[in-house]
């Protein structure tokens, strides 16, 4: 291994180190699984906008967007970016706040499906049970794509064999999540999200002076047909375009509304200290996201401009995605510290990965450990021992994820997507009709989750192969029709008792 290889391997292992440590520091203040599992409420502004984008945005943002736009052009990455940062701002705008309350009224809720339960009173715990089986169903194989590309990132750049290094990429994340709970994972998310922050700037930076100027990739962008267009997208073997129709751009926008269900996210809303800093939670949050996914698009630009420059070799629509992890290499290559900024670079697209990996973690054991042992099959334990219990649910969880990750080959990304449709589709709707329609009831919310869950598999493996008009994202097909469940049958079954109604109206009223 070379020395610039040796120099990125040890600002990659310090960074990790830092991680345990601040899981460490955080061990202590957990003394319930309301602690462990939402940090007592106790999160403050800045932690928690930057922690809620951190835990969103995953591989995906230093990864698959900069390999979209860097192989096809702007258009999907762009209009995927566009519906991301209208579903942030709205999420931010019209959930978080009424969420956070509602859950502290409602029984004082710690996870999604205790939420669900205590708005309906749903006293034969279906709501709890579905909910928390999809939680496990999407979010398993969801972190285990997260220790999946964390293995790919060390096996790529340092030539070693995948299947260790992603164990011990798991047992670090593992490690802080189990010690420091729910504060642990987003005090590192905030230090994650800054990390990833400055990843970024620096790859656009080095690479615009590399690809020979902003003139140069302007350039070189609008010599390749339909690349620099928002509806066309260019074929890089023919250099050829196709139209990116509306129906196209409306499931590409689509991703937005995965962001009502996703309950990583949705917890930062519930954990909050004080309501009336959500609003500076909100515009740090939308700016970031904003500024961070134009960046990594432009990334996308320049390294292909880099590619024309010849410093780059043309990246094939499977190799695509590793463009930043071919910058950061390239830019090892010019003195030590250029090797630490490298290895920030790196080190970016592990935090990445990481703060997503860390808060599904914490939402599938909470669903096991409290919501399907605890709540629902009554397993008893004592409240001193709820911590410890709440450990060894992550790290049982975690297990299972390795061991779904144990092939290299697996799809990091089409993963993803899958599963921010799912939570999209079966949480989203019945999210929003809980918050903002008093006559919603645990019949139409039941129905609702459920045919927004299985309507994501049966879109994606029977309805979308046929094509056409048919080949949309899974999730709008399925928003829409869960939406459409919980009115139809809400409306068809009993009323809300007066209890109810009047909790969801003095949510309504408090000022």
């Amino acid at each position: 291994m070379s020395m610039n290889l040796i120099g990125l391997l040890i600002v990659m292992i310090v960074y990790l180190f830092g991680m345990i440590v601040i899981g460490a520091i955080y061990s202590k203040r957990n003394n319930d699984a309301g602690d462990f599992y939402l940090g007592g409420r106790k999160l403050g502004p800045f932690v928690t906008a930057m922690s809620a984008e951190a835990s969103d945005m995953s591989g995906w943002l230093l990864m698959g967007l900069p390999g979209l736009a860097y192989l096809v052009g702007i258009a999907e990455a762009g209009w995927t970016a566009i519906g991301l940062a209208v579903g942030t701002y709205i999420n931010w705008l019209i959930v978080a706040k009424r969420l956070r309350r509602y859950t502290s009224i409602a029984g004082n809720a710690i996870t999604i499906p205790d939420f669900f339960k205590n708005r309906y009173r749903d006293n034969s715990n279906l709501l709890l049970i579905v909910s928390a089986i999809f939680i496990v169903v999407f979010f398993v194989p969801y972190t285990a794509s997260g220790f999946a590309a964390c293995g790919k990132l060390f096996s790529t750049v340092f030539g070693i064999e995948y299947f260790p290094v992603m164990v011990i990429a798991a047992i670090v994340i593992v490690a802080y999540t189990t010690l420091g709970g729910f504060l642990a994972a987003s005090t590192t998310d905030f230090i994650q999200s800054i990390v990833m922050t400055i990843a970024l700037i620096i790859v656009l930076g080095f690479g615009i002076k590399v690809a020979g100027g902003l003139d140069a990739v302007m350039a070189n962008a609008h010599s390749l047909t339909g690349y620099f267009s928002l509806f066309e997208v260019h074929d890089p073997a023919a250099n050829t375009m196709t139209s990116y129709s509306g129906l196209t751009i409306f499931s590409t926008v689509a991703w937005g509304l995965g962001y009502f269900g996703m309950p990583h996210i949705l917890l930062r809303f519930m954990a909050i200290e004080d309501e009336n800093k959500l609003k500076l939670s909100r515009r740090v949050a939308s700016i970031w996201v904003v500024i961070a996914m134009f960046i990594a698009i432009a990334i996308g630009l320049v390294g292909r401009a880099m590619t024309a420059a010849g410093a780059i070799d043309m990246l094939n629509s499977a190799d695509s995605e590793k463009i930043i992890i071919k910058i950061a290499v390239l830019l090892s290559e010019h003195g030590w510290i250029a090797v630490i900024a490298a290895g920030v670079i790196l080190s970016g697209i592990l935090a990445s990965t990481m703060s997503t990996a860390d808060s599904q973690l914490l939402a599938a054991s909470s669903s096991v450990s409290q919501n399907i042992l605890k709540d629902a099959a009554k397993i008893k334990f004592a409240e001193k021992h709820g911590v410890l219990f709440a450990r060894l649910t992550v790290i049982a969880i975690a297990v299972v994820a390795i061991f779904l990750a144990k092939n290299p080959d697996s799809s990091v990304f089409r993963i993803v997507s899958f599963a921010w449709a799912g939570f999209g589709a079966a949480f989203g709707p019945v999210m929003l009709f809980s918050l903002f329609w008093k006559r919603s009831n645990r019949w139409g919310a039941l129905a609702g989750m459920i045919v927004g869950g299985v309507m994501v598999f049966v879109w994606k493996f029977a309805i979308r192969p046929l094509g056409g008009a048919w080949d949309i994202y899974e999730l709008a097909p399925a928003f829409i029709l869960a939406c459409i469940a919980i009115i139809v049958v809400s409306l068809l079954t009993k009323a809300p008792s007066e209890e109810i109604v009047k909790e969801f109206e003095s949510v309504k009223e408090k000022k």
